[in-house]
């Protein structure tokens, strides 16, 4: 991904065609009943949490004012909440003291012995998590599900009777200190009521709940849910806006150009300085799932390729990754991500494998900029360790070149090494650097590929029609 954080402005630059606003003015009167209807309903359910729940897990406020600062749901109250507080400020006078008790007590050696107190402190624990129930009562159990009916997701379930009172003690200091910890944050301006993160979002026939947080303007972001044209990546505030610009939207694909297909599969590829609004919508729409991704605005210097699956309607985004014009080290992806509805069907393996066949044709060796998700690690170690098997298996010579695999597949050699080293394939011995031909390996790869051979999910090299583009 690239690593330069852009200013995140408040722009709704290609959120919306510029007639949107007269047609607001110009909505009927049942559109703007529903808002008042869905406002008091709003109203209503922040009164009933906060009428509920009025105790600040940090002990400090007799209320909630900050969403971001304390769960609104919790079941304590806002005397238990003060006096949960004082507990803890006393044990962690009472932990300092004895920490220090203990470091004038030890000598000064590299591994120390557990200390008395910390022996008896273990004992301690162990008697009070043999105390906890077996099991919940009857009475219990009913009194547990009809605070469920009663409350659903509003409130914390009833957690007494769980676990031992110490497990819980534990998970209620650990429940303050994150709010302790976020209060700071809000408190710093380093995040702010209403905009901290979409909930939901609408995309074409999809309702894709979100992972992160993306700089939308904070007039979309605090709405909770936006409305997005899966054509053009427009986004919206409600579904009547959705479906007047869906009225009058004449995209069905990606701008720019399309320069692979095969079957229902397409890619294109679209300049971040010629089709600016588009890219930077699909950045921030990509932020929503991605938790490293710093591009929002600067997508100048990028290009970006655009996979889609087609249908009579038009072509559905799958996903895309982005690439600098000019990579002084080499990267064929700056960031990657496959939509959230495609996951875990072979669609982030075909675009990982698509960056690499770029770079073979612009004869070079590709990698990922760094770094890389948690999700997209998974996915270049998994295809990593294909393409070495494969080239194993196809494998006749007697010595094997790290540079020459690295020639032919335009996998970096340090990519290489480490998928190597985690397949336990790569040996010292004798002064010299071993490959091992582990033919386990190989043959679990054969299986599996012979399952997928009715699989549509590889990319076809003839498919392309694509020159290296020259310049920026």
């Amino acid at each position: 991904m690239p690593r330069r954080k852009r200013n995140a402005g408040s722009s709704s630059d290609g959120t919306e065609d510029s007639d949107f606003s007269t047609d607001l003015e110009h909505t009927d009167s049942s559109e703007s009943d529903g808002t008042s209807r869905r406002s008091a309903r709003v109203t209503r359910s922040s009164a009933r949490l906060s009428q509920s729940s009025q105790g600040h897990l940090t002990g400090k406020h007799e209320r909630h004012f900050s969403i971001s600062g304390c769960p609104l749901y919790h079941n304590l109250s806002a005397d238990e909440c003060k006096v949960r507080a004082q507990s803890r400020d006393k044990q962690i006078e009472e932990r300092m003291l004895s920490h220090r008790q203990d470091d004038n007590n030890r000598h000064a050696t590299r591994h120390q012995a557990p200390t008395e107190r910390q022996l008896r402190y273990k004992e301690k624990v162990a008697e009070l998590r043999k105390k906890r129930n077996s099991g919940l009562s009857k009475e219990q159990k009913e009194k547990y599900m009809e605070h469920r009916q009663t409350y659903g997701n509003t409130r914390e379930p009833l957690l007494e009777n769980l676990t031992s009172e110490y497990d819980l003690d534990l998970f209620r200091r650990a429940q303050a200190r994150a709010s302790e910890d976020l209060e700071k944050l809000r408190l710093q301006g380093q995040i702010t009521e209403g905009s901290n993160m979409i909930k939901t979002i609408a995309f074409g026939r999809y309702e894709l709940d979100t992972w992160y947080h993306s700089p939308y303007p904070e007039e979309y972001a605090r709405l909770g849910r936006l409305y997005m044209c899966e054509f053009c990546l427009k986004y919206m505030k409600s579904q009547t806006i959705l479906r007047r610009h869906m009225a009058k939207c004449v995209w069905k694909h990606p701008p720019g150009d399309e320069i692979y297909r095969k079957g229902s599969i397409s890619v294109f590829e679209v300049d971040g300085k010629k089709n600016k609004i588009y890219c930077q919508n699909l950045c921030l729409l990509a932020k929503l799932f991605l938790d490293h991704k710093t591009l929002y605005y600067d997508v100048e210097p990028f290009l970006f390729y655009v996979m889609t699956e087609a249908d009579n309607t038009g072509c559905h985004l799958i996903g895309y990754f982005s690439k600098e014009k000019n990579s002084f080290l080499n990267y064929n992806v700056s960031c990657i991500l496959t939509m959230p509805q495609y996951m875990r069907q072979g669609y982030g393996k075909m675009l990982i494998d698509f960056s690499y066949l770029l770079s073979k044709v612009e004869e070079k060796v590709g990698s990922p900029e760094r770094p890389l998700s948690d999700l997209g690690l998974i996915s270049y170690r998994s295809y990593w360790k294909e393409v070495l098997l494969r080239y194993l298996h196809n494998f006749q010579g007697k010595e094997i070149s790290i540079k020459e695999i690295s020639q032919e597949t335009a996998v970096n050699p340090v990519d290489i090494v480490s998928t190597l080293q985690a397949l336990q394939m790569l040996k010292y011995w004798k002064g010299k650097h071993l490959v091992l031909k582990r033919q386990d390996l190989i043959d679990e790869w054969i299986a599996k590929e012979a399952k997928r051979s009715t699989s549509n999910k590889t990319m076809d090299p003839s498919c392309l029609k694509w020159t290296p583009p020259k310049g920026t």
